[in-house]
């Protein structure tokens, strides 16, 4: 990933990536501007409201005394109007135990469900909610300095619970517990509930792969 990939791999990934939906590398020694210019084969940079060294790449890190507070199923950036395509995480320095990273696959969680669910959900909205803490990092990277105003800009979105994918069209489970907040047009109670068994689709081992980090190891993961 440090050579400049022709047409052809580029096209092979992103089969690949249609197909299995998140791809890992091995022995990857690239650095932030190789990276970078393998996120922009696939599309345009995000920048996410956390990014302070580098404007399109988060660092995350946990030591003894600070916490990433990232260990919860999500979907990045979800409280966008438009989530990236995808992300892609270079491991740099990894602990001797522990730091795996788990993912589902939001497809097959969908096709679990019973059919009085999917009849529930078909066609039904979602709010999604920025994270209040990350607003005001946003606002600070915009220029933004009313909240009301960032608020016009920046709406929570609205998002299919049945999301169909753009190149497949295969309807995957979109909400999950870290930016989703409520169903559009269902009371509180009932929301809450059928939120909590939705939540639950992706902690089923069945819908999972857990990627085990080494040194120089990247993975790339499907947003969509």
């Amino acid at each position: 990933l440090s050579d400049r990939l022709s047409r052809k791999i580029l096209k092979d990934l992103e089969d690949a990536l249609l197909k299995w939906k998140v791809l890992f590398f091995r022995k990857q020694e690239i650095d932030i501007e190789d990276q970078k210019r393998l996120g922009r084969s696939f599309g345009k940079l995000e920048v996410h409201p956390v990014s302070q060294r580098n404007p399109q790449v988060v660092r995350i890190e946990e030591d003894d005394e600070r916490r990433a507070n990232n260990n919860l199923w999500h979907s990045d950036m979800s409280f966008k109007l438009k989530p990236p395509l995808g992300s892609i995480l270079r491991g740099i320095e990894i602990p001797a135990v522990g730091g795996d990273t788990l993912f589902a696959d939001m497809e097959q969680a969908y096709e679990g469900l019973s059919d009085e669910i999917k009849e529930r959900i078909d066609g039904a909205q979602a709010l999604h909610c920025w994270p209040s803490a990350w607003i005001d990092l946003a606002m600070r990277s915009t220029g933004i300095s009313d909240r009301d105003e960032f608020r016009r800009q920046c709406p929570d979105p609205k998002h299919p619970i049945v999301r169909s994918h753009p190149k497949t069209g295969n309807k995957s489970l979109y909400v999950n517990a870290a930016f989703t907040r409520e169903i559009i047009g269902m009371g509180k109670t009932e929301s809450d509930e059928l939120l909590t068994k939705l939540y639950q689709q992706a902690a089923i081992p069945e819908y999972q792969c857990r990627f085990r980090w080494r040194r120089h190891s990247i993975a790339f993961w499907d947003n969509r």
